[in-house]
């Protein structure tokens, strides 16, 4: 088996290698829908909307035209399909327009018309349109509530859906008699698509009932309007079993799964042999990170369950309930909890990031860490510990100069873990 010498550069590429494999411009072309009598009209959402939409542009051979929307910074250049940008993770008046946008550009269609949706993660949150007489500021509190939450995004779909004119499916109704191809690009822990952006055009089984026992279960203070809404008959959610979608198709064209198998291939053609514990991880975030180090210090003393050396690989979608008032994100989080964890261990490193490049409230991805971490936190004066408490990560890898940012990445399939015990 191979010695890593640079187990940073190493990992980096394995990220690198993750990313490529849902770059759109190797997955969009085998999931080209037939093409219509009619019109080919493309709408979209997510951090990776843009590429997409340049990508399948083009591909497509004959007429075409549409939006979509993407984060601030996270833009690409079309020719045929226009680019609107809004904000991410908190919604934001642009969002508001774009939603608009988009439910203007499937109306009227014939049932000749094809509709090509593209959508990615990050998509919930830059389709903001709030249901019955609830507000922009009402929907900006909801999501603020969710993401200080801990829920796992499951929940928050469900939750989001029934408070909105256009998630669960309501763009793809809109879109009636058209038909919609829906092109998916996972960020969702076990891969349904209709989790994915809150499924604008793609409807889902859960209901009010569920969305109202998941704002009990994680203890939610949403404003009065918002639940006075969501307990209400007006909050249901289009049925899939709707004669509106019977037509419509979904495929899923990049998701995480994909993307661990590239990397676990580009490691073991470097020498090094590959695991991957789950392509769909969910949990708090510093706890999945202690299970993590446990993994690693054991292969690391005892060469079990594990013979080094080995990367450890995975991916899903972890949260992070806020308690303090830091700088960071889940990957981060995660990260400082594993670096506790091996503090003093050698010969393990490791990297964890979000593949579309954005890890959180920073510019980051994500960060790297290994058994010199902690020690090389407290001789910048730093107490890693501390940090963590106050969901401070960011600022702890930031002050040992491991902070990881490749930048928007044009894709997204959630996040990567990478660890190397050798």
């Amino acid at each position: 088996m191979a010695v890593i010498a640079d187990p940073k550069a190493f990992l980096e590429t394995l990220f690198h290698a993750a990313v490529s494999a849902a770059d759109p411009a190797k997955v969009l072309a085998a999931n080209l829908p037939e093409k219509p009598k009619g019109r080919t009209v493309v709408i979209g959402a997510g951090k990776g909307a843009a590429q997409m939409a340049q990508v399948f542009e083009r591909l497509w051979d004959g007429p075409l035209s549409g939006a979509v929307v993407t984060r601030y910074g996270y833009g690409a250049r079309c020719e045929r399909i226009e680019v609107l940008k809004a904000s991410h993770p908190l919604p934001d008046g642009n969002g508001l327009k774009a939603s608009r946008r988009l439910l203007e550009e499937v109306s009227g269609l014939g049932e000749d018309d094809l509709v090509v949706a593209l959508i990615c993660g990050g998509g919930s949150a830059l389709l903001p349109l709030p249901a019955g007489d609830l507000t922009l500021d009402d929907e900006i509190a909801v999501n603020r509530a969710l993401l200080a939450s801990g829920a796992p995004i499951s929940a928050m779909n469900a939750i989001r859906k029934h408070l909105s004119r256009i998630k669960g499916g309501r763009l793809a109704a809109a879109a009636w008699p058209a038909k919609v191809v829906s092109l998916v690009v996972s960020d969702i822990p076990g891969d349904d698509p209709a989790l994915v952006a809150s499924g604008p055009t793609i409807p889902d089984n859960s209901t009010r009932e569920d969305a109202l026992r998941y704002i009990e279960r994680y203890r939610l203070e949403l404003p009065e309007k918002a639940m006075g809404f969501i307990r209400s008959d007006a909050s249901a959610a289009p049925n899939p079993a709707d004669q509106k979608f019977h037509r419509n198709e979904v495929r899923l064209v990049a998701s995480a799964a994909v993307s661990l198998e590239a990397a676990a291939n580009l490691a073991r053609s470097a020498g090094v042999k590959a695991v991957i514990l789950s392509d769909a991880m969910e949990g708090e975030a510093r706890e999945v990170g202690r299970v993590h180090a446990a993994i690693a210090r054991e292969v690391s003393v005892r060469n079990r369950p594990f013979r080094k050396p080995v990367v450890i690989l995975s991916g899903g979608e972890t949260t992070v309930t806020i308690r303090g008032e830091g700088k960071g994100g889940r990957n981060s989080e995660f990260l400082l909890s594993l670096a506790l964890g091996i503090d003093g261990s050698e010969g393990i490193s490791a990297l964890a990031a979000d593949t579309d490049g954005i890890d959180g409230s920073e510019d980051n991805a994500g960060a790297f860490a290994d058994g010199t971490s902690v020690a090389r936190l407290a001789k910048a004066g730093v107490d890693g510990a501390a940090l963590l408490d106050r969901n401070d990560a960011w600022t702890a890898f930031d002050a040992i100069g491991d902070i990881f940012k490749p930048g928007p990445t044009g894709t997204n399939v959630n996040d990567i873990r990478a660890i190397l015990v050798q």
